[in-house]
């Protein structure tokens, strides 16, 4: 018969212990919220084509629906600028044998997302 092993308790906040360690863990939280937007704009989509448009609106003017956006996009922008920046730690980029540093490769991957975000909100806030 062998002995039992000494198994200490699991530190429930370990994350908590480290800056790293908790920007990692918000940003897995974020997916959450990345989720719910998919899902909202899939229900947006269904209600454009169903004809049901006015009610989802009313169900999006609610002040508890329009809550849970904004902090989904806060989530979702903490998600994207993070999943920016840790581009350049996925990908090596060489030009002739010369490495792309890391600020260059997170300067254009911030900088097609502000383009991108720019040419929408130009086709969504334009006047008719």
């Amino acid at each position: 018969m062998t002995a039992p092993v000494h198994r200490p308790p699991r530190d429930a906040l370990w994350f908590a212990r480290s800056r790293r360690y908790t920007l990692f863990v918000l940003r897995e939280l974020t997916s959450v919220f990345v989720a719910w937007t998919v899902a909202y704009l899939v229900m947006l989509a269904d209600s454009v084509l169903a004809g049901t448009y006015a009610q989802f609106m009313a169900l999006a003017a609610r002040p508890w629906m329009i809550a849970v956006n904004v902090v989904a996009l806060a989530a979702t922008a903490f998600h994207a600028i993070t999943f920016l920046n840790l581009a350049p730690k996925a990908t090596v980029v060489r030009l002739d044998g010369w490495r792309v540093p890391a600020w260059m490769i997170q300067g254009g991957n911030h900088s097609g997302w502000l383009l991108v975000s720019a040419v929408i909100a130009y086709f969504i806030l334009r006047s008719p």
